[in-house]
């Protein structure tokens, strides 16, 4: 896979190094020199010293050919940049975007671009949620600018899905139980799963659906 990461600060570097270990195709674009020197990246990466924000920068660094873009720099003016160029002027199938400020991530959807944008402090308060929360339903991730969701509930003891199998339970249509952690164990959903008290449950919603799966798996 072809990925190009536009910022090289901590963020972006750790990307980049973390993937081209695991063999992936890496260009790094940065706009400071002096950063691209300093930086300990791992052999094989590619750096384009230019600005991401320019369409003849993003052509240069090959953006055509690549299978996701990361917009990982410290701006997010600049992250909904070149998520909109990388979309719009090469058409690259995946997206992903850093949102520095909780306040914008209301901008960083599909008009700008984005698939998928990831906000550290938002994810931070999903998984304190996720971690001390039981029969609450917790929105982890959203994708495609709301338009899928990452949703877990912790099941308690009293959950209208206690002791019932999946395949028993009225799963809608535009939603999937994507999996159950138990313990230290990761089941994957089949029609034949029972529910048991205390299981993570991981599903993939949409806005319509995510109310349905809340009353199933937490009750009304």
């Amino acid at each position: 896979m072809r990925v190009a990461i536009a910022g090289a600060g901590n963020v972006g570097l750790f990307i980049a190094n973390e993937l081209q270990k695991t063999g992936h195709q890496v260009t790094l674009i940065e706009q400071n020199r002096a950063v691209a020197e300093r930086a300990d990246a791992e052999p094989g990466i590619e750096w384009c010293i230019v600005d991401a924000c320019e369409v003849s920068s993003l052509r240069g660094a090959g953006l055509e050919h690549c299978d996701v873009v990361v917009a990982a720099t410290g701006d997010d003016e600049d992250n909904l940049v070149v998520s909109l160029l990388a979309k719009q002027e090469f058409a690259v199938p995946r997206v992903i975007a850093r949102v520095n400020h909780p306040k914008n991530e209301w901008m960083f959807t599909e008009n700008w671009g984005v698939d998928l944008s990831v906000s550290t402090p938002q994810l931070i308060t999903a998984l304190v949620e996720e971690a001390v929360t039981v029969g609450r339903l917790v929105r982890i991730l959203q994708f495609d600018g709301g338009a899928a969701r990452l949703v877990e509930v912790r099941l308690a003891p009293d959950a209208p899905v206690i002791d019932k199998a999946i395949k028993d339970v009225d799963v809608p249509r535009d939603a999937t139980l994507v999996a159950i952690v138990r313990g230290e164990h990761v089941v994957m959903p089949r029609g034949d799963t029972v529910f048991e008290a205390g299981d993570e449950v991981l599903a993939m919603v949409t806005p319509d659906s995510e109310d349905d799966v809340r009353a199933i798996l937490t009750g009304p």
